[in-house]
């Protein structure tokens, strides 16, 4: 009988290694599938199986710094529970976890976050990785912790056809307010347009970016959601209104560098227009995620949010759809599902 049970319980997980430091764009052999085998889950304990994983840019800048060589690549999944010692996590339920490139996990619950119980049923689960999950959180805490995004006022995104971009114009959208969005190819623009965006311009194919930031809002702006960084933010900070708001969420034009981008550098720019700008993570309000999702997921009920998704199919495909988006194939939230 032992026998018997021991093979019911023996699993294997596929899993994606970083074999390599990221040394400029990533390459295929920076990655290795390896497969390891599992123990039966102990007492508290959950087996998990992969459904939908997450791709990130932040995994690039955050792999060197939160990852060894030989760790398995981080991120996070929405994962079915199909074996439970924890009865805060039956089996058959669905969670979002930080469990990284894997196929199975055993693990004790901690950082589990179950998928809200009255999930709509016509809604994908993978949704919990992108506008109803970490990208719609950052948009949504960018725009009002950070920025304090008011009725009537100008806002601009770039990278504004992505996960958290095409969210944050969206919401502005809702709160009232005027969305010029930037983004990286004639069909990125069409999407945006039919987001709602008030202006899109294809930041690589215009003459300036000088002359389409002011032509996209020639009084200014007073917000600036900040996604790309380089070249472009030196640029729109001196499109700014005074006392403007940037929230700087990410720096995608930088990460694969091997030699650090230098100025032109917006100090006086920044003195003599009164800006403010802060960096942030959506993890900083944390407390408010419960209340947050609900909100989003009510916006979306209502039809006032889009949450477009970029998937592919195969967990062999990760590093393929990981170097895509830093690329900028993906237009909305790029997902692999398994």
């Amino acid at each position: 009988m032992s026998l018997i049970v021991f093979y019911e319980v023996l699993v294997f997980a596929k899993t994606w290694i970083l074999t390599k430091h990221f040394d400029g764009f990533p390459k295929d052999s920076d990655f290795e599938l390896k497969v390891e085998e599992l123990s039966a889950p102990k007492d508290g304990e959950v087996l998990l199986e992969a459904v939908f994983l997450s791709v990130d840019p932040y995994m690039r800048p955050f792999s060197r710094v939160r990852m060894n060589e030989g760790d398995v690549m981080i991120g996070t999944q929405v994962a079915k529970v199909i074996q439970s010692n924890n009865p805060a996590f039956p089996v058959g339920s669905h969670v979002v976890g930080r469990c990284g490139w894997r196929t199975h996990t055993v693990c004790d619950g901690t950082d589990l976050i179950p998928v809200m119980p009255d999930w709509p049923q016509d809604v994908s689960l993978s949704l919990a990785l992108g506008g109803i999950g970490m990208p719609g959180l950052t948009a949504l805490y960018g725009i009002e912790e950070v920025l304090g995004l008011q009725k009537g006022e100008t806002l601009l995104v770039n990278a504004a056809a992505g996960a958290v971009g095409s969210m944050v114009g969206q919401i502005a959208k809702i709160k009232g307010c005027k969305v010029v969005g930037s983004a990286g190819s004639d069909a990125k623009v069409a999407f945006l347009k039919d987001l709602g965006f008030d202006e899109a311009f294809n930041y690589k194919t215009v003459g300036s970016l000088e002359e389409a930031l002011k032509k996209a809002s020639p009084e200014g702006y007073d917000c600036f959601f900040e996604n790309v960084g380089g070249p472009f933010s030196s640029v729109a900070i001196q499109q700014m209104k005074n006392f403007g708001r940037i929230a700087v969420c990410g720096a995608i034009s930088t990460y694969n560098d091997t030699t650090p981008q230098t100025g032109p550098y917006p100090h006086l720019t920044m003195i003599f227009k009164q800006l403010k700008m802060e960096g942030f993570m959506q993890s900083r309000w944390e407390h408010k995620h419960p209340e947050s999702l609900k909100r989003l997921i009510g916006w979306l009920k209502e039809g006032k949010l889009q949450c477009r998704e970029h998937i592919t199919k195969g967990f062999e495909k990760m590093p393929a759809a990981f170097m895509g988006i830093l690329q900028g194939e993906n237009i909305g939230k790029a997902v692999v599902a398994v």
